[in-house]
């Protein structure tokens, strides 16, 4: 029997946004680095995967994904992160799903946020399991 052929294709997109903020990992010990205040250029990558539209031919516009983002940027963006609510203890972990949280709703085909906060450093998160 052959197989099925799919009519339509599942693919991921993602935008990169780029913020500038400080923050310190209260919960470490004093002597750590991060427990001191320091700042990163954190790289913040919003995944959105679903069936590619016949027509459009995009799974979503990119310019709806930035405008889902930009009151988050706005928050985070030269910001004290622990100041920011939600984020006492700004771990890259937990900055990932305090903006998974806030994305979702308005993204439902949101599959994954990572946060970079150097170029070799980060962390990948995909929701609740």
């Amino acid at each position: 029997m052959p197989a099925l052929k799919r009519s339509f294709i599942h693919v991921e997109i993602f935008k990169i946004f780029t913020i500038e903020a400080a923050h310190r990992l209260p919960n470490l010990p004093a002597g750590h680095k991060c427990h001191r205040l320091h700042g990163h250029s954190f790289s913040i990558e919003v995944h959105v995967a679903g069936d590619v539209d016949p027509k459009l031919g995009w799974v979503q516009d990119f310019a709806d994904v930035g405008k889902a983002f930009q009151p988050l940027f706005d928050q985070l963006d030269h910001h004290y992160l622990n100041e920011v609510p939600g984020l006492d203890n700004p771990t890259s972990e937990n900055l990932a799903r305090w903006v998974w949280q806030r994305l979702k709703p308005v993204l439902p085909g949101l599959s994954q946020v990572v946060v970079r906060e150097t170029c070799t450093a980060g962390c990948i998160y995909r929701g609740e399991a």
